[in-house]
């Protein structure tokens, strides 16, 4: 049953648990894997109805002297205090509304909706693991963080983004730059001006002081703005890339209604109906200078496409060329309600095959454009990429992508090479058939995947951690934590050999480990940012 791997309730391990090392884990490898991901789904005799409801469960691995130690703590949210307090569910969350809400009144509930657009549901932050200065946060979407201690994983405070900076959403998958400043990209809904969004900038060395209570947030300046093509409809987004010079955003054609958003409590629906797949729109591709904050005045589009995940961005003699795993709709979100979560695999898969398979493409645009070059002329240059770029009569470009590889999704690259031409990545291979998910390294230059898999094991998403010498760009180890349907099978944390996926080590525990979404590998002392790999 998919529900034994998704939606049963994780176990936390608040103390660490020392693991059972197979194999021989390499002598640089130090520091630890911090994880998060949905881990709690029922409350009392409440339940969630979405597995991106769960209350966040955080995990560390932490890799010393060729041993692995594990630990994990539920995030110490106030929903989470909320709802164990009460003994039920009652916060809203994406795909579950408490409707009634008993910890309101209807006149709290009415005057919450009237001063802000985005309902303040919940601060449950299950998705990421980011960095702003010298601090460490649980990340979602929403306008919350909490802080964690990355030894003892316990939760420091709540920060709300509002406080610091003019967005009411926010990416839990910002950049970090070579000197380990932090960008990320939000949404503003109360604009004067209407409905923008906001890129922003956190300084390295920012730093949340206990005692003085200052936080690294406090440092942050906006970058640019775009504003938003519809008031109404806001994009929806995940993530975005980063170049040398250039923020790149893909306003999709995944939209947030919200009006629908601002009515949903008194209409009893959640704020996952609220998005829209719009198949008769079109994509627009912005570029923002990263010094001047300006955007670049071509405008660039693409057909109708759902994004969740960038895998990089790098700029090549006038191009700025960037990767991404696609959808032509939106029913992945749809896919992942727990009640389809009860079937078997084999029920899910033959019940949910996807009509949109994830598929990695790459989008390329070109800088200078030739205004003179004959109609239909593709503006592309590169000779290593079939994606075009063609002027239109108004001016406009229309691109169209080069597609790298299909079935594979939680990209990852050597973080070294983020907004560098590179030539691997990482991911989860995704095949909707009953056979076990797998690890896949793909090779951009050859199309070509090697893969890990094991039967009845199901591995989370693989993060790249370079060798400290390292020359070539694969030069170094991949984790995952890897976890069974079959109880008989202990969970265990895998490193393979990025070259060759050759297993090094399993590292295997005597604890229950809950499959998780995303997270950063953060070396021993936190000396060397440009190491870390977000994912």
């Amino acid at each position: 049953m998919l529900n034994v791997l998704f939606a049963k309730n994780g176990t936390e391990t608040p103390e660490p648990v020392k693991a059972n090392v197979e194999g021989t884990l390499p002598d640089w490898l130090q520091g630890t894997l911090l994880r998060n991901g949905p881990g709690m789904f029922s409350v009392g005799d409440t339940a969630y109805n979405h597995w991106f409801d769960g209350m966040a469960l955080i995990h560390s691995f932490t890799f010393k002297d060729g041993e692995v130690y594990y630990r994990s703590k539920y995030l110490n949210s106030d929903t989470y205090k909320k709802n164990m307090t009460a003994n039920r569910i009652v916060v809203s969350e994406f795909g579950t509304m408490v409707y009634p809400d008993p910890c309101k009144s209807i006149f709290s509930r009415a005057f919450t909706y009237l001063t802000s657009i985005i309902p303040d549901f919940t601060d449950n932050n299950l998705i990421n693991i980011i960095r702003y200065g010298e601090d460490y946060y649980a990340s979602s979407e929403i306008n919350y963080i909490n802080q964690l201690d990355l030894e003892t994983l316990d939760t420091v405070r709540r920060v709300n983004y509002r406080n610091y900076i003019a967005v009411n959403l926010a990416t839990a998958h910002p950049h970090y730059d070579d000197q380990g400043n932090t960008y990320n990209l939000g949404t503003s809904m109360m604009s004067l001006t209407g409905p923008k969004y906001v890129i922003f900038k956190v300084p390295c060395h920012a730093s949340a002081d206990k005692e003085k209570k200052k936080l690294a947030l406090k440092k942050a300046k906006p970058v640019g703005t775009v504003p938003c093509r519809s008031r109404m409809y806001p994009s929806y987004f995940h993530s975005f890339g980063l170049t040398e010079n250039y923020i790149v955003f893909v306003e999709q054609s995944y939209k947030l209604d919200i009006l629908k958003l601002a009515t949903a409590y008194y209409r009893g629906i959640n704020w996952g109906s609220c998005l829209k797949f719009d198949k008769d729109d079109t994509t627009l591709i912005h570029l923002i200078n990263r010094t001047t904050g300006k955007t670049v005045s071509t405008k660039y589009y693409t057909d109708a496409l759902v994004v969740f995940h960038h895998i990089n961005a790098y700029e090549d003699e006038g191009h700025v060329v960037f990767d991404m795993i696609t959808y032509r709709d939106g029913n992945l979100y749809n896919m992942m309600y727990l009640k389809n979560m009860q079937q078997n695999i084999e029920e899910f898969m033959e019940a949910h095959k996807m009509s949109s398979p994830p598929t990695c493409q790459r989008f390329v645009l070109p800088l200078d454009l030739d205004r003179d070059a004959p109609d239909g002329t593709n503006q592309v240059k590169l000779t290593d990429t079939t994606a075009t770029a063609v002027v239109q009569k108004d001016g406009a470009v229309y691109c169209q992508p080069d597609t790298l590889f299909q079935g594979l999704e939680l990209p990852g690259i050597n973080y070294k090479f983020n907004a560098r031409k590179y030539r691997y990545f990482y991911g989860t291979r995704v095949e909707w058939t009953a056979s076990p998910n797998k690890i896949g390294k793909i090779d951009i230059v050859t199309r070509k995947c090697l893969e890990w898999t094991e039967e009845e094991y199901y591995p989370s998403e693989p993060v790249f951690v370079a060798s400290p010498d390292a020359v070539e760009e694969d030069d170094g180890v991949i984790l995952s934590s890897v976890i069974s349907t079959n109880p008989e099978k202990s969970p265990f944390m895998l490193v393979l050999n990025a070259k060759n996926f050759e297993e090094l080590a399993r590292a295997r525990l005597s604890t229950s480990v809950h499959l998780d979404l995303h997270g950063l590998f953060i070396p021993r002392q936190d000396s060397t940012k440009s190491d870390q790999q977000g994912a």
